[in-house]
C-alpha cells in the first residue's frame, strides 16, 4: 500500500487555509482587481493564521515548518484567487529563503519577523526593461563607496513592487564581470532614492501589484549585502529551483482546479436533449485534462520529495515548470472551449482563469529557458 504524500496535519493545516480564504479572499476578488492590488490588512491576517514564510525558525518568529509540502499547500489552495494570492507565493517562496539561507543574524532579526506577521511585505527585483533570462547582463550598478554601496538601476515586473516594505536587489558591483560580478542587496522603501513607479496593467492576474522599481543614487549600508559580493548570481540559480517548482504546483493545481468546475458545467449544461459531457470529443477532452493532471501531480510530488531532501536539481525543476504550465495553458484553452460562450464571461472562473494562466510559462523563467537549462544538462 502506497502511504499517502499528506499526513492528518497537512490535512488540518490545508482546512485551515481553505476557510481563510473562503472568509477573506473570495468575496473580495472583483474589488481588488479593480485596486490593482490586495489590501495590507489581508497580509497581516494571513501572517497571524500563520501562512507566510512557514520555514522560518521559531527563533525568529516563524513555525519551523521545514518542510515544502506546507508552502505546496498554499499555493495549491490559493489557485482559486488567481492573481490575488501570487504575492504571498513570491513573499515565501521566493524572497524569504535568501534571507534564511544567506542572510545574517543581524539582517533575519531585522526582516523575518515582519515578514511572518505580514507586517513587512518583501519583493524580489532581478528584471530589468532591457534584460529578463539573461541575469548575467543586468545593468543596475552597486558600487561600493566606503561604509555603503551607491545604487542606480531600473527593475521592471516586480510582483508586490508597489507594496513591498523590502525588495531583493540584484545589481553588479563588478560591471565588467558577467556572473561573477552580481552580488544582492536588502534595499528598505523609505531609502532616499528608491521610488516605485506605476502599477502595470497587465493581461491577467490583476489582483496582484506588479510594478517598476528605480534607483537613483540610493545609499545602501554594506550590511544590506546578502551573503558574499561577487556571489548573487550563485544564491539566485540556488533559489530558482524552489521558485519554479512553486510555480509549477500551482499550475498543476490550476488544472486540477479548472477539471473539476470544467466537468461539473459539462454535467449540468445540455445540448440536444444530453449533458456535454456525453458527447464523445468532449469526454475525450476531459479524459486527456484528467490524464494530464495525474501525471503532473505524480511528478510535481516527486520534485517536493527531492526538494525536502535538498536534491531537487536545476533540471528537474525546469523540467516540472515547463511541463506543468504548458499543460496549464492546454487545460484552460480546453476548458474556455468547453463552456462555450459562457467561457468567454469574465462573470465565470474559466474566463478569469484564461487570462491569469498566461503568464505562467513566461515568469520564473520561459518555457524556451527550461528546455535549455535541460538540454544543457545532457551535455548539448
Amino acid at each position: 500500500m502506497v502511504a499517502p504524500f499528506f499526513d492528518e496535519e497537512h490535512r488540518i493545516f490545508r482546512d485551515s487555509v481553505r476557510k481563510f480564504i473562503d472568509r477573506e479572499m473570495l468575496p473580495f476578488l472583483e474589488d481588488w482587481e479593480k485596486a490593482g492590488h490586495t489590501p495590507r490588512e489581508l497580509w497581516r491576517k494571513a501572517g497571524e493564521q500563520g501562512f507566510l514564510c512557514m520555514d522560518v525558525p521559531d527563533t525568529f518568529g516563524g513555525l519551523g515548518l521545514d518542510d515544502y509540502r506546507y508552502s505546496m499547500i498554499v499555493a495549491e489552495e490559493m489557485t482559486r484567487t488567481g492573481g490575488a494570492a501570487s504575492g504571498f507565493l513570491v513573499h515565501t517562496d521566493m524572497v524569504a529563503p535568501y534571507i534564511i539561507r544567506h542572510g545574517t543574524e543581524d539582517q533575519k532579526r531585522r526582516y523575518l519577523p515582519g515578514m511572518v506577521s505580514g507586517e513587512c511585505i518583501g519583493a524580489v527585483a532581478m528584471t530589468e526593461p532591457g534584460t529578463g533570462s539573461d541575469l548575467a547582463a543586468i545593468q543596475t550598478i552597486a558600487a561600493p563607496k566606503g561604509d555603503h554601496y551607491l545604487l542606480n538601476g531600473q527593475k521592471t515586473f516586480i510582483t508586490n513592487g508597489a507594496q513591498c516594505d523590502m525588495v531583493i536587489v540584484a545589481a553588479k558591483t563588478a560591471p565588467e564581470q558577467r556572473h561573477e560580478g552580481v552580488s544582492l542587496f536588502l534595499v528598505d522603501r523609505g531609502m532616499d532614492g528608491f521610488e516605485t513607479g506605476r502599477i502595470l496593467a497587465k493581461m491577467g492576474l490583476h489582483a496582484q501589484d506588479t510594478a517598476e522599481l528605480f534607483f537613483r543614487d540610493v545609499r545602501v549600508p554594506r550590511e544590506n549585502l546578502i551573503g558574499r559580493e561577487g556571489e548573487g548570481f550563485l544564491y539566485l540559480m540556488q533559489g530558482l529551483p524552489r521558485e519554479r517548482l512553486t510555480i509549477a504546483v500551482s499550475a498543476v493545481a490550476s488544472a486540477a482546479y479548472l477539471l473539476e468546475i470544467t466537468t461539473e458545467y459539462c454535467r449540468q449544461r445540455t445540448a440536444f436533449g444530453r449533458p456535454i459531457g456525453a458527447f464523445q470529443h468532449n469526454r475525450f477532452t476531459l479524459a486527456t485534462i484528467k490524464t494530464e493532471v495525474e501525471i503532473g501531480r505524480a511528478f510535481i510530488e516527486h520534485c517536493v520529495t527531492l526538494h525536502n531532501a535538498g536534491e531537487l536539481s536545476a533540471e528537474k525543476a525546469a523540467m516540472a515548470k515547463w511541463w506543468t504550465t504548458e499543460m496549464q495553458v492546454r487545460t484552460v484553452d480546453a476548458c474556455v472551449q468547453l463552456h462555450g460562450g459562457y467561457g468567454y464571461m469574465m462573470e465565470y472562473p474559466v474566463a478569469r482563469a484564461y487570462v491569469d494562466s498566461r503568464a505562467q510559462t513566461i515568469y520564473g523563467g520561459t518555457t524556451e529557458i527550461m528546455k535549455e537549462i535541460i538540454g544543457r544538462s545532457m551535455g548539448f
